[in-house]
């Protein structure tokens, strides 16, 4: 990937299972183990609850020749790697597809969303 001292974000490459897919917008990531929620009362501010919360993994996918959209609905525990611009490796281990998936064919593309257990993704920096 070069030198990403001061680049910061712009590219970004995602694999799944060792096959790369080409990306056509934004891929995103969410590491998060917990969701908190705050719990309050006419009497004010009670504390929070703590949920547990599924890690998150999801982007914009070009819906290239080569590829067949109904596999992508068919995943279930497939390990994702995502190198970013900023030199971060972001894994995910164990996930699965969600939400159905619809393909835009003015730009050939889709949107795909994976989630794992809690603690499924990981940031290396």
């Amino acid at each position: 990937m070069g030198d990403t001292t001061n680049r910061l974000a712009g590219t970004a490459f995602l694999s799944v299972d060792g096959n790369t897919y080409q990306l056509e917008g934004a891929l995103t990531y969410s590491p998060v183990s917990v969701l908190r929620e705050t719990l309050k009362g006419q009497d004010g501010v009670h504390g929070y609850k703590e949920m547990p919360e599924p890690g998150k993994i999801g982007g914009s996918i070009r819906d290239s020749g080569g590829l067949t959209v109904a596999d992508f609905n068919a995943m279930t525990n497939v390990t994702l790697v995502l190198q970013l611009a900023n030199g971060k490796t972001v894994t995910g281990s164990n996930m699965w597809t969600v939400d159905a998936i619809e393909v835009d064919t003015v730009d050939a593309k889709f949107e795909v969303k994976w989630e794992g257990r809690d603690g499924s993704v990981v940031e290396d920096l």
